[in-house]
């Protein structure tokens, strides 16, 4: 991996976040290429979820830094760090309710229109243009992503698989050149996992970004990730690949509450 490509990506470089006494997460170093996927793993409460906090700026990190594209991210606001093309989905899913499908992937397109508040108030022809390349936008993903037949529908009356990929599309909807995606597999049976997987690799190489993947789904995770961290009390414990993290005596540690070293084996 390339000195640019890190300094294109995103880089934590000792980064802290401290509620009073608890540390969530404690001096973490952490990279994603423009192209990687990565996961980020641990057991529950290990501060994963903090950490794609203090990335999209929900938290301002206590102590060091993150940088994307080489850009100082402490202390911006998250909609400015989505601007710098960072997009994110959430543990529970997090859809517009009372909005139909096609209209949950057309609010993530308004942000980027070119006109202003004025402008949309007098309705000139500058709207009316913008507004049919944002429709024409929304029904291509539609159709790349399998959703046109739900197009109408209320998006809170789809099946579960099916919101979880809808938020995915929404948030691509965005143009992010980093994706994060928080526990995208929860709730999902094993052919919605599966599907899931190939939607995964779909987005990283038919758009090009960065997927940074929170999942409890040791297979998905193991399936799809090129590269793996592992958390544990806040605490970065483990980095490789994921032969290598399968095999850490630190990792089956921290998720059997001993150290197995059989029990790396009889996964190979």
């Amino acid at each position: 991996m390339s000195d640019k490509g890190m300094t294109e990506g995103l880089k934590l470089d000792h980064v802290s976040m401290r509620f009073g006494g608890l540390t969530a997460v404690g001096d973490l170093d952490a990279e994603v290429g423009p192209h990687d996927l990565v996961g980020l793993i641990g057991p529950n409460g290990a501060g994963k979820t903090t950490v794609f906090n203090v990335i999209t700026g929900v938290y301002t990190p206590t102590e060091g830094e993150v940088r994307f594209g080489g850009k100082l991210l402490n202390g911006l606001r998250p909609h400015t760090i989505g601007h710098h093309g960072i997009a994110r989905t959430f543990q529970n899913i997090r859809l517009f309710r009372g909005m139909s499908v096609f209209d949950n992937i057309r609010v993530s397109l308004t942000p980027r229109t070119p006109f202003g508040h004025w402008r949309s108030m007098l309705r000139l022809g500058s709207f009316y243009s913008n507004e049919r390349r944002v429709s024409r936008r929304v029904e291509e993903l539609l159709d790349l992503f399998q959703l046109r037949p739900m197009r109408d529908e209320l998006a809170t009356s789809l099946p579960y698989g099916d919101q979880r990929r809808l938020e995915i599309v929404r948030a691509l909807a965005t143009e992010p050149k980093l994706l994060l995606l928080d526990e995208p597999a929860a709730g999902m049976n094993m052919v919605e996992k599966q599907n899931l997987m190939r939607l995964i690799r779909q987005l990283r190489e038919q758009f090009s970004i960065a997927i940074l993947l929170i999942e409890h789904d040791m297979s998905l995770v193991m399936g799809v990730c090129e590269r793996i961290y592992v958390l544990d009390y806040g605490l970065k414990i483990a980095h490789g690949s994921p032969l290598e993290i399968r095999n850490d005596p630190k990792v089956i540690e921290a998720y059997l509450g001993e150290v197995a070293p059989h029990a790396a084996a009889k996964q190979d």
